[in-house]
């Protein structure tokens, strides 16, 4: 018997079948994937086959075993992780970029808009021009590449260069509010200055960082003679979409000659927003700033950009060393006649994926079809939805709103009308949480503000409407009535 042959056309035929198969996911009217886990697993928990089945059957198989049983995350109900189902267009120039661009380098159109499109999202977050960009995974290893270059900076002021040459062991600090995404911790352990470096900055009532704090530490940093990595301002917080107060916290690490780097994975896109822009007042003085696609703007999961002022720390950061099979397959100096006479611009050497895909082309894709006008709409409609749930529990007998929302994230709390103390209203809270997500199918996530335990949806799914965001208050309050007169 013959091996079958990986298939290597045909798409328009198997396309059709897996887009057909995914419109039908979208409409959410198959049960949770959990209600009958044994069909699917045991349906995919096999050996290694020893042959193949051909394509026809594998697509057979991908569309009634996984894409029904897959995740709900494109629900419109879905508010948990900061993180949405794509969208259709963007999707498409995904799988373009997966047949026409495998590899984002050489001289073709995918990787000309790599650089197109990080110039485009560059002017929608309201960057200087001088900023330029390079496409990661996700903001796990864009914050890791923007600590990367100021520790690169950092070492080179006092005259080391810590990429070639390692670090000399002498204390260091990264400051950062309380409220800091988790990764800015790991990024310090991952670069050899120790996640206890990162100094835990208090925020004030609004949870944003607080500046008189910053100064204090930094100044006790001084004196202790710790070199000063990075001030880490956060433009949009995970917990509560808090913006920190950029301006004071950039000049405070000019001040002290700390680099200057904003998170802005998540809320950076909110600045268009015009009732909310002058809360990113300060983004001038950014070193390096952060922003995934793959959140607001509805990108498949794996697209974020780092940029800094100047690429040339990032080369200095993370550029290898020199291997004949590269260097050797490519012609010096300007004489192009091949498209692999070059690799193009080298983003290999800004961060640390050698090999990645065209990435430039999905976001270029986004904001193609939708313009700033359309990206802009969506931002205002989310924040709205957030300011939505917050009103309606502030106005509802048993509701409480946690926080006064500055971007597209609600936390609110059933409190019921008996006055029950703070630790018996956390455990009501998480058992409407645990109940909400599996009766109803609203799938918000939760957070603890000031100590108390809050139902914590972010809004920014473009799928979702009016009727979810009202129907999702509404079930709060169903919830939280029985379980405290059952």
């Amino acid at each position: 018997m013959s091996e079958p042959l990986a298939e290597t056309g045909a798409f328009s035929e198997h396309l059709s079948r897996i887009g057909e198969a995914l419109d039908e996911f979208l409409r959410f009217e198959r049960p949770d994937p959990v209600d009958h886990i044994e069909q699917w697993r045991s349906a995919l928990d096999r050996p290694l086959p020893a042959e193949g089945v051909g394509a026809e059957k594998t697509v057979t198989e991908l569309i009634d075993v996984l894409v029904a049983n897959g995740a709900r995350i494109s629900d419109p109900r879905f508010w948990g992780f900061i993180t949405t189902g794509p969208t259709t267009v963007p999707v498409i120039a995904a799988a373009a970029a997966m047949v026409a661009a495998p590899q984002r380098y050489s001289i073709h159109a995918f990787n000309l808009v790599e650089e197109v499109s990080l110039d485009w999202l560059r002017d929608l977050c309201g960057l200087a021009p001088v900023m330029k960009g390079v496409y990661v995974s996700g903001g796990s290893v864009a914050n890791l590449v923007g600590l990367a270059a100021a520790r690169q900076a950092a070492f080179e002021r006092a005259g080391l260069d810590p990429a070639a040459g390692g670090i000399d062991g002498r204390p260091t600090a990264i400051y950062a509010s309380a409220e800091v995404h988790h990764t800015v911790q790991r990024s310090a352990g991952v670069l050899g200055l120790g996640r206890a470096a990162v100094r835990a900055v208090p925020v004030d009532d609004w949870h944003r960082m607080d500046t008189g704090a910053l100064r204090e530490l930094l100044e006790a940093g001084r004196r202790d003679g710790v070199l000063p990595i990075a001030v880490v301002a956060t433009a949009g917080t995970t917990n509560t979409g808090a913006i920190d107060p950029l301006r004071a916290c950039g000049e405070l690490a000019g001040e002290f000659g700390a680099w200057f780097h904003v998170d802005g994975a998540y809320g950076l896109v909110g600045r268009l927003d015009p009732r909310v822009t002058d809360r990113f007042d300060g983004l001038d003085l950014a070193d390096s700033v952060i922003v995934d696609p793959h959140k607001w703007l509805a990108a498949p999961v794996g697209v974020a950009a780092a940029f800094v002022r100047d690429r040339a720390i990032l080369h200095r950061a993370f550029t290898q060393e020199p291997a004949d099979y590269l260097e050797g397959s490519f012609v010096s100096g300007d004489d192009i006649r091949s498209s692999f006479d070059s690799m193009g611009i080298p983003y290999g050497d800004f961060a640390v994926e050698l090999s990645a895909p065209a990435r430039g082309v999905i976001v270029w894709a986004i904001l193609r079809e939708q313009g700033v006008a359309g990206i802009r709409a969506r931002v205002m409609r989310d924040n709205d939805y957030a300011r939505r749930v917050a009103r309606k529990a502030a106005e509802h007998p048993r509701l409480e709103s946690l926080t006064e929302p500055e971007l597209s994230i609600a936390c609110i709390r059933y409190v019921g009308s008996d006055g029950a103390g703070a630790e018996r209203l956390n455990d009501l809270n998480e058992r409407l949480l645990r109940r909400l997500v599996r009766e109803t199918g609203y799938l918000p996530s939760a957070t603890v503000v000031d100590g108390a335990f809050a139902i914590r949806p972010c809004f920014i799914n473009p799928r979702t409407t009016d009727g979810h965001v009202d129907g999702l208050v509404d079930a709060v309050v169903a919830i939280g009535d029985e379980l405290t007169t059952g």
